[in-house]
C-alpha cells in the first residue's frame, strides 16, 4: 500500500512537471511568435531576421511583381519596404519611381504622367522622409514656405486676416469682392469720363487753358470739380482704398515689411493721383493759376491706368504673368537688343536705298528708325513706305528678320508661364489634398483648445492598408 502511495505521488508530480513544462512552451511560442510579428511589422526587419543582403526580393504591387536584391532596400532601413513578400494595392507607375530611389541610391524623379498630389502620397506612404519629400519639392521648383509672424495683439490679427487673406474665411472672401468691384468702377470711371458726351465744362476748359495761359474776365473759370458726378464716385473709391490701406498698416506685424511689399506700393500709388488733383482743384478755387499745374494734372491722371494692378492681389493669373515676366527678363534683354540692332541696320540701309528718290518720306536715318521699328514688329501703319526697288528689297529684308528676331524668345517666354502655371495649379492640388485651411483665429484655437494627437496623411493611409485580423496588409500574402 504504501508503495502504491509513493508511486501515485510520483505519478502527479510528474504529470505536475510536464504540464508545468508545456505551459512555459507555449508561453514561450506566444512570446516568440509576438516578437516575430513585430519584427516583421517594423520597418527594416528584412535584414534583421537572419536573411543575407545577396537574397532577392519579390514585391507585388497591384499585380506587378517587382524583384530586387536586400541590400538595396537595406540604404534606406527607415521605409515601409521591410517584408519578404508584399502585396502593396498601389500605383504602378509610382512605384517605378519609388524603386529607381533605392537603386540610385537616393535620387526622387516624378513620372511625367503622375500627378504631384498622387506621386506625394506615394512618396508618404513608402515613408521615404520629410527630408526627402522637401528636397523632391525643392527640385520640382517650389519656393520654400517663409513663416511670416501675425500680429501679436489679437484685434491686429484679426483685421490682418481679413484684409491680406482672403480665403481664411467667409467675411474675408466679402471684403476681397468688395475691393475688386471698386477697383472695376474706379477704372470704369476713368475710362467713361473722357467720352465726349460725358466731358463737362471743366475739362474743356482745361484744354483751352493749355493753349491760352491768360485768361481774361470775359472767360470765367470752369465751375468746380466737385460738383462732377465723376469725382463724387471717384471720391467715393477712393474712400475705400484709403480705409483698406490704413487697415493694413495698422494690422501689420512688421512695417518695415509692409513698406516693402510691391502690391502695397501699387495701393499706395493708386490713391496718391486724386489727392494731388484735391490739391490743385481747392488751389484753383483760392483764385490760384491753374495754367501752371495742367500739365502736372495730365500725368497724374494717366497714373491712375495703373490701379488695375490691384486686382493682381486677388489674381492668381495675374500673379502667374508678373513671376514670367520677372523670370523671362534675360529673353526680353536678347529680344530688346536684337532689336536694336536690327532697326540701326535696316534703318542705315534703307536711307542710303531711298536717297536717290526725290521725295522720299526717309530723310535721314533717324528718321527711318520709326519705320524699321514698325516693320520688324510686323505692325505696318504705311506712313512712310519705300518706292526704288532696292528699298523694297531692304523692307523685305527687314520683315523677314523681325519675324525671326521676335520668334526666337517667345517659346523661352511661353515655357516659363507654362511652368509657373502649372505649379501653381498642382500647388493648389497639394493644399487641398492636405486638408491646409489658414484659419483667422489661428493664434486663440493653439491657447484654447488642448494638445491633440496629430493626424497626418500616414495614419489616414494606415487605417486602409489594415487587413481583417488587424495586422497590417503587408502580412497577409
Amino acid at each position: 500500500v504504501l508503495f502504491s502511495r509513493g508511486a501515485a505521488k510520483d505519478s502527479e508530480a510528474e504529470k505536475h512537471k510536464q504540464l508545468k513544462e508545456k505551459l512555459n512552451s507555449q508561453e514561450k511560442g506566444e512570446q516568440e511568435i509576438t516578437v516575430c510579428q513585430k519584427e516583421r511589422s517594423s520597418p527594416g526587419s528584412v535584414w534583421r531576421s537572419g536573411l543575407t543582403l545577396s537574397e532577392r526580393l519579390a514585391i507585388n504591387v497591384s499585380g506587378m511583381r517587382y524583384e530586387t536584391q536586400l541590400r538595396t532596400l537595406a540604404q534606406f532601413p527607415d521605409s515601409l519596404l521591410g517584408d519578404p513578400r508584399l502585396f502593396l494595392d498601389r500605383n504602378r507607375s509610382c512605384f517605378d519611381a519609388i524603386l529607381y530611389f533605392y537603386q540610385s541610391g537616393g535620387r526622387l524623379r516624378r513620372p511625367a504622367n503622375v500627378p504631384l498630389d498622387i506621386f506625394l502620397e506615394e512618396v508618404r506612404f513608402y515613408e521615404l522622409g520629410e527630408e526627402v519629400v522637401i528636397r523632391f519639392k525643392a527640385d520640382e521648383g517650389f519656393p520654400r514656405v517663409v513663416e511670416r509672424p501675425l500680429p501679436a495683439t489679437r484685434i491686429q490679427r484679426r483685421l490682418w486676416m481679413l484684409f491680406e487673406h482672403p480665403e481664411s474665411s467667409s467675411g474675408a472672401r466679402i471684403i476681397a469682392i468688395v475691393s475688386v468691384l471698386v477697383i472695376v468702377v474706379s477704372i470704369l470711371i476713368f475710362c467713361l469720363e473722357t467720352l465726349p458726351e460725358f466731358r463737362n465744362e471743366k475739362e474743356a476748359r482745361e484744354v483751352q487753358c493749355l493753349h491760352y495761359l491768360n485768361i481774361s474776365e470775359s472767360m470765367p473759370l470752369p465751375s468746380s470739380a466737385f460738383h462732377d458726378p465723376f469725382f463724387l464716385v471717384e471720391s467715393m473709391c477712393i474712400c475705400w482704398f484709403s480705409f483698406e490701406l490704413l487697415m493694413r498698416f495698422a494690422s501689420a506685424p512688421s512695417k518695415t515689411l509692409f513698406f516693402k511689399d510691391v502690391m502695397n506700393i501699387i495701393d499706395f500709388s493708386a490713391i496718391l493721383p486724386y489727392f494731388v488733383t484735391l490739391c490743385t482743384e481747392l488751389a484753383k478755387d483760392n483764385d490760384a493759376t491753374p495754367a501752371g499745374s495742367l500739365a502736372i494734372i495730365r500725368v497724374i491722371r494717366l497714373v491712375r491706368v495703373f490701379r488695375i494692378f490691384k486686382l493682381s492681389r486677388h489674381s492668381k493669373g495675374l500673379q502667374i504673368l508678373g513671376q514670367t515676366l520677372r523670370a523671362s527678363m534675360r529673353e526680353l534683354g536678347l529680344l530688346i537688343f536684337f532689336l536694336f540692332i536690327g532697326v540701326i541696320i535696316f534703318s542705315s540701309a534703307i536711307y542710303f536705298a531711298e536717297a536717290d528718290y526725290a521725295e522720299t518720306t526717309f530723310v535721314s536715318i533717324p528718321h527711318a528708325f520709326w519705320w524699321a521699328v514698325v516693320t520688324m514688329t510686323t505692325v505696318g501703319y504705311g506712313d512712310m513706305t519705300p518706292v526704288t526697288m532696292w528699298g523694297k528689297l531692304v523692307g523685305s529684308m527687314c520683315a523677314i528678320a523681325g519675324v525671326l528676331t521676335i520668334s526666337l524668345p517667345v517659346p523661352v517666354i511661353v515655357s516659363n508661364f507654362s511652368y509657373f502655371y502649372h505649379r501653381e495649379t498642382e500647388s493648389e492640388d497639394n493644399t487641398e489634398y492636405n486638408h491646409i485651411s489658414p484659419s483667422p483665429w489661428e493664434g486663440e484655437e493653439e491657447e484654447l483648445e488642448e494638445p491633440r494627437e496629430e493626424e497626418g496623411d500616414y495614419h489616414g493611409m494606415e487605417a486602409i492598408c489594415q487587413g481583417n485580423a488587424g495586422e497590417p496588409l503587408a502580412n497577409q500574402v
